[in-house]
């Protein structure tokens, strides 16, 4: 994967999670930029889900990392731009399917059930692989709504 500057979006149930990651993506010398939110109070996900996927859209940032608490309302949030693929992963085979299948450019994490192991694991596999092409290629062509 090519990676520019990840962005990063989370809810309050994802807060602990994404610092997490801005410590992991540090370690790794890989830049940043965090579309929110900044604590654990209370908030809204689709406002930073929306966020980063329109910085995503316009060429910002490549790929994009969001957590909520189960991954489903930031993951929903995000697929509903037409630019963005976005795969929930719970574990690193998911995230290694999601990146060599689907081509996924978000990862979404389900802050409340990994652990922080488990996230360096998935996060090791997002960013290491590659899409595969070929007949997935077609399939990704398809799910662009006309």
């Amino acid at each position: 994967m090519d990676i520019k500057t990840v962005g990063l979006a989370c809810d309050h149930a994802g807060y602990e999670i994404k610092e997490f990651i801005k410590q992991y993506l540090e370690e790794k010398g890989i830049s940043y930029k965090d579309y929110g939110t900044n604590s654990t109070s209370s908030c809204d996900y689709p406002d930073h889900a929306h966020a980063l996927a329109n910085a995503i859209e316009r060429g910002d940032v490549y790929p994009g990392i969001g957590v909520c608490g189960s991954g489903e309302g930031m993951s929903m949030t995000l697929n509903k731009h037409q630019g963005i693929r976005a795969g929930l992963a719970w574990s690193p085979e998911i995230a290694h399917l999601t990146r060599l299948h689907n081509d996924a450019n978000v990862l979404v994490l389900p802050g409340r059930f990994v652990d922080k192991e488990t996230t360096r694991k998935i996060l090791d596999e997002f960013f290491s692989t590659d899409f595969e092409g070929g007949r997935h290629s077609r399939r990704i062509a398809k799910i662009r709504i006309q």
